[in-house]
C-alpha cells in the first residue's frame, strides 16, 4: 500500500458489507459506483478486476477493466468511454453481477484496482483476465481492494 493510502469504496456498499441486489444478476445487473483516493503518483493507468473465490468451480472473474486513465477517479457504473472492456467469465464483454448458485452460501466479491505504471497495455477489447495480468507483470505500482459479499436464497 502506498504511504498516501490508495483505497477503493463504493457509495453502494460498506467494505465487507452486502452487495444491494440491484448490482447483481437478481437485479439489473449493472456495475456498482466505484470511488478511489490516493493513487501513487507515478501511476499512469489502472485496471480493474472483480472475482467470485467461492464459485463453486473455483475462482469467477465477473469483472475486467483496463487502460483506465491515471486521472479516472471515479466510475458511475459501467461508463461507456473509460477504459477497455475485457472478457469476464461468463464469456461475455464487460461487468457480470455477482450470479452464485441459489442456497450456496455467502460468496466474496473482491473488487482489486491496480494502478500501474505505463498507459496501456497494448490489448483488445475482450481480453481475458490471464492476457490482462501477463501484460500488467512487472508494471503494477500499488493496488486497492475491496470485498462485498451476496447471497442467492432463490433461483
Amino acid at each position: 500500500m502506498s504511504e498516501q493510502g490508495f483505497t477503493l469504496i463504493s457509495p453502494a456498499f460498506v467494505p465487507d458489507g452486502l452487495i444491494p441486489a440491484a448490482f447483481t444478476c437478481d437485479g439489473e445487473n449493472t456495475s456498482p459506483e466505484l470511488k478511489w483516493v490516493h493513487p501513487p503518483v507515478n501511476t499512469r493507468s489502472f485496471v480493474l478486476i472483480v472475482d467470485d473465490p467461492d464459485a463453486p468451480n473455483g475462482t469467477f472473474t465477473h469483472w475486467v477493466l483496463f487502460d483506465i486513465p491515471a486521472d479516472t477517479k471515479h466510475l458511475r457504473g459501467e461508463v461507456s468511454g473509460v477504459g477497455v472492456k475485457g472478457r469476464n467469465d461468463f464469456q461475455q464483454v464487460g461487468y457480470g453481477g455477482p450470479c452464485p448458485p441459489p442456497n450456496h452460501g455467502q460468496h466474496r466479491y473482491y473488487f482489486r484496482l491496480y494502478a500501474l505504471d505505463v498507459e496501456s497495455l497494448q490489448l483488445p477489447a475482450g481480453a481475458a483476465r490471464p492476457e490482462v495480468e501477463t501484460a500488467m507483470q512487472g508494471h503494477i505500482v500499488d493496488q486497492a481492494e475491496l470485498m462485498g459479499r451476496f447471497e442467492r436464497t432463490t433461483g
